[in-house]
Formats: structure tokens, sequence, C-alpha cells
């Protein structure tokens, strides 16, 4: 099992869980959802969700998803980082934690 992060908001969370699919407004204005692997995830916190409340840490089994994983290269910080294209279905997602 392969594990990939992603942070959004605990009522974001909440929502998708009840509808069986999440996406980010990411997905429609670049064709897919941002998400990172651990060692990334507070780095990722602090560069875009300062002062934003009730964050949580979504764990997805890259081999649950059904919409297609992509690691692609960010020449903006100079690392590789997971994209998933397409919603991500809530059985996918085996973990959330507070963060």
């Amino acid at each position: 099992m392969g594990l990939i992060y992603h942070i959004t908001t605990r009522e974001a969370w909440t929502k998708a869980s009840e509808t069986g699919s999440y996406a980010t407004p990411s997905l429609k204005d670049e064709g897919f959802i941002h998400c990172s692997e651990l060692s990334q995830v507070e780095d990722i916190k602090k560069r875009f969700y300062v002062g934003i409340q009730d964050l949580v840490l979504l764990t997805i089994d890259t081999e649950k998803l059904t919409s297609q994983l992509i690691f692609e290269w960010s020449p903006s910080v100079q690392d590789t980082f997971p994209h998933i294209y397409g919603p991500i279905n809530s059985d996918a997602v085996v973990k959330m934690t507070a963060v």
C-alpha cells in the first residue's frame, strides 16, 4: 500500500465523505488535486494554509484510488509531488487526522 496525503478542512471532508467523492477547485482549474508525501506535509501546511482553522490531513491509499495518480516535478520548489487527475473516492481515504 502506497500512501499520499492531502490537507483540507474538516467541513470539506465531511461533505465529501457523505457523497463518496472529494474534489477541490484545483481539479477544475488545473486538472488535478494537489497531494504530498508525508515528508512534504509540514512545508505545504506552512506555505498554503496559514491561518486556516479546522484543518485535517487525509491519508490516501494509492492502490484504492479510482482516479489517475501521477508524480510530477514542480520547478518552483524543485521537488516531485503526487497529483490526482480526478476526484478522490472516499474509500481511498484510510485515515483523517487533525493538523
